[in-house]
């Protein structure tokens, strides 16, 4: 079992940066992926990022690629997602999750992951 609870988000220009961060509780986070997801009014929620138990890989989504950073401290039970040059279609509630996902076809998988945070949202002014 793993509890997640994301913080960090906000209203900001468009330009400008937040980091997200997540702390997760339960003796399965440091052999989890971890990752990203986005929900936008009136959308599905979507990927946005990912990262392997060790850190050692990362996946993107292709609108976030270069602008969005997944990272992890594993001494903390912490993800974070740091955004830079944000979009005002970067707007929506940010949730991070945690699964036991050996296959990278899967890392940005909604579907592949057990526990979900309550989300935490980002709003991009322009």
């Amino acid at each position: 079992q793993v509890q997640l609870v994301e913080s960090g988000g906000g209203l900001v220009q468009a330009g400008g940066s937040l980091r997200l961060s997540c702390a997760a509780s339960g003796r399965t986070f440091s052999s989890s992926t971890m990752g990203w997801f986005r929900q936008a009014p009136g959308k599905e929620r979507e990927s946005v990022a990912a990262i392997t138990w060790s850190g050692g890989s990362t996946y993107y989504v292709d609108s976030v690629k270069g602008r969005f950073t997944i990272s992890r401290d594993n001494a903390k039970n912490t993800v974070y997602l740091q955004m830079n040059s944000l979009k005002p279609e970067d707007t929506a509630v940010y949730y991070c999750a945690a699964g036991l996902i050996s296959s990278p076809w899967l890392k940005l998988i909604e579907s592949a992951y057990d526990y979900w945070g309550q989300g935490t949202q980002v709003t991009v002014s322009s």
